[in-house]
C-alpha cells in the first residue's frame, strides 16, 4: 500500500486487536496527515504531565462521583478546556493536537481528552455512542452515569439522556437500551474520521474528505455506504475507473439501495 508516513503509522496501530488500539496515537495519526510535522511523543508526553498534576488533586476517597469532580476541575476550570460551540464545524476540533493546543474541541475529541487522562490515573472510562452528541462513563459494571465532556463534564443519568435527546430532535424520544452502549475504538476513530468526512464534504474539499473515507475503510473494510461515498468522490474528482469500481461493488453488495436508480445511471455513464 502506497501510504504516507501518517497513514502507514495508522494502518499499524489499528492492525492491532480493538482493546489495544491506543486511541491517543490513532488520532494523532489521523491528525498527522493535516499537519506533517506533528511529533505524536510531544502530545503524548503533555497527557504524562496531565495526568501527574490530576494525580496530585485526587480525593482520598475514591468514590467515583468525587473522581469525576476533580477532574472536571482540573480539565475545565484549571486547563480551561471547553466545547466549541461558537465554530462546532471547524475542522480543528477534530484533531487532537488542535484539542490540547486550542483547549477546544467537540463531543468526541474533547471525550477522548477526558478517557485518555482518567486511563493514566487508573479510572478508565468508555465511550458512549448516543445518537447526536457522545458521552463517556466510568468503565465500572452496573454504573449508570455519563459524562458530557462537550458540556465541562456535566454528569447525566439515564433519564437525563432520554431529555438531551428530546432537546436535540426537538420531539419526544424514549431512551433504548442501545444508545448507551459502549462503542470499541475503532467505532470511536471512524466516528472522528466521518466528522472530518462531511466538514470537507461541506466545504467542497473533495480530496480531504476522499483522506478521511479512505481511513474509515481502514478500519471497516467493505462497508457499503462508504464504498459509495468513495466511489461518488472519485467521480467528482475525475478518476473514473476507480468510481466505477466502487459503485459497482456497492450495488452488488446493495442491489436494493434507495439510491440504486441513480448509481445505476451513473454507472452507465461511466460505461458500466
Amino acid at each position: 500500500m502506497n501510504f504516507s508516513s501518517a497513514r502507514q503509522y495508522f494502518y499499524q496501530e489499528i492492525q492491532q486487536s480493538d482493546e489495544k488500539i491506543d486511541l491517543v496515537k490513532a488520532s494523532l495519526y489521523i491528525a498527522q496527515e493535516e499537519y506533517p510535522d506533528l511529533d505524536p511523543e510531544e502530545y503524548l508526553n503533555t497527557f504524562d504531565t496531565m495526568a501527574a498534576e490530576l494525580q496530585e488533586r485526587l480525593p482520598d476517597s475514591w468514590y467515583p462521583l468525587r473522581v469525576i469532580q476533580s477532574i472536571n476541575h482540573y480539565l475545565y476550570d484549571d486547563l480551561g478546556f471547553a466545547g466549541n460551540k461558537a465554530d462546532y464545524y471547524d475542522p480543528c476540533n477534530s484533531f487532537l493536537n488542535d484539542v490540547i493546543d486550542r483547549r477546544l474541541g467537540i463531543p468526541i475529541t474533547l471525550a477522548l481528552v477526558y478517557m485518555e487522562v482518567s486511563r493514566r490515573i487508573d479510572f478508565p472510562m468508555v465511550g458512549i455512542g448516543m445518537p447526536g452528541h457522545f458521552l463517556i462513563r466510568p468503565d465500572i459494571s452496573d454504573m449508570e452515569i455519563f459524562v458530557d465532556a462537550f458540556n465541562r463534564g456535566e454528569v447525566l443519568f439515564a433519564q437525563d439522556c432520554e431529555e438531551r435527546l428530546s432537546q436535540m430532535f426537538q420531539q419526544p424520544v424514549q431512551l433504548q437500551p442501545e444508545f448507551l452502549v459502549p462503542v470499541s475504538h475503532r467505532q470511536i476513530l471512524a466516528r472522528m474520521l466521518t466528522n472530518l468526512k462531511f466538514i470537507y464534504l461541506k466545504k467542497k474539499n473533495l480530496e480531504k474528505s476522499l483522506a478521511a473515507v479512505e481511513r474509515i475503510l481502514l478500519l471497516f473494510p467493505g462497508v457499503s455506504l462508504e464504498l459509495r461515498d468513495r466511489g461518488l468522490i472519485y467521480y467528482q474528482l475525475g478518476y473514473y475507473p476507480q468510481a466505477a469500481d466502487d459503485l459497482q461493488t456497492y450495488l452488488t453488495k446493495v442491489p436494493d439501495a434507495e439510491d440504486s436508480v441513480a448509481i445505476r445511471r451513473l454507472l452507465a455513464e461511466l460505461g458500466r
